[in-house]
């Protein structure tokens, strides 16, 4: 009889002992007892009854699922390639054992499918320019349709968009262009800049008179400086004008009296001919 009770004891025991689980920290137990979900267990050290009870772990942690290259044809019909990464984690476990066969092939799946609808929609140079607006769309969408199966999006990033060649030629070319119409039109503002400079200093100038000669000495001064074998000295206009006056020659007194009388007077006559 006693060693009867001593065997029930040692398979009680055995029994017991088998029953014992370990769950880390990010680890959460959603068991089955006779088929029946019953609350998830964990983390630290739990009792699964063998033969009754069935256990799957779920992580808790945040996961990176990379979604492979897609082909997709943009809204201003482009062809290209892109793929993407995305950052879940499951946020019920329970939801995510029972609501769906395979989370992590059903979310990849989902994710597969969203890039190529939403990029679908989107034009190019839209989604070069604002690849965050992009991106949170993406997450948006996957993250309502997930959380039905207790998973969470985190994020959702595109990471390399794969453009034809001629596309990259083109895209080179409107580079290009830009950058000439840019080096243009800083030239173009820097003349305009330099003519009002040289307009206020011109006005400057004109009101002191002493100033040119001063601006003259000084640019005598550094044409010396060069060590040049030949100085030139620029002579101003204004020391010929009353030469230019002098030589001019002077309007007759009848000219005169014809633009300021009203009246042509007659005109003279011909001397040849009147000895005639």
């Amino acid at each position: 009889m006693t060693d009867i009770l001593i065997g029930a004891i040692g398979v009680i025991a055995l029994y017991l002992f088998s029953g014992l689980r370990v769950l880390r920290e990010y680890e959460r137990g959603v068991y089955f007892l006779l088929g029946r979900l019953r609350p998830t267990k964990g983390p630290g050290l739990i009792f699964l009854p063998p033969v009754l009870a069935r256990m799957q772990k779920v992580s808790l942690r945040v996961m990176a699922i990379d979604v492979p290259p897609q082909d997709v044809i943009t809204r201003d019909n482009i062809s290209i390639k892109v793929n993407a990464v995305l950052y879940m984690r499951v946020k019920t476990p329970d939801k995510a054992v029972v609501g769906v066969e395979n989370y992590l092939y059903a979310t990849s799946q989902l994710a597969q499918t969203t890039l190529r609808s939403v990029l679908g929609e989107t034009e190019m140079d839209e989604l070069l320019a604002n690849r965050d607006k992009i991106n949170a769309i993406l997450r948006q969408t996957i993250d309502t349709r997930t959380e039905d199966w207790g998973i969470e999006v985190s994020a959702v990033e595109v990471k390399d968009v794969d453009l034809p060649p001629e596309m990259k030629r083109a895209m080179a070319r409107q580079a290009e262009a830009e950058r000439e119409r840019r080096a243009k039109v800083i030239n173009a503002e820097g003349e305009l800049q330099a003519a009002e400079k040289l307009a206020q200093a011109a006005h400057i100038i004109g009101a002191e008179p002493a100033a040119i000669q001063l601006r003259y000495l000084q640019t005598v001064n550094e044409i010396a400086s060069e060590n040049n074998s030949t100085t030139i000295f620029p002579i101003p206009i204004d020391l010929f004008k009353g030469f230019m006056e002098r030589l001019a020659p002077a309007a007759p007194a009848r000219a005169l009296a014809e633009t300021t009388g009203g009246e042509r007077l007659p005109a003279p006559r011909n001397k040849g001919k009147a000895k005639v």
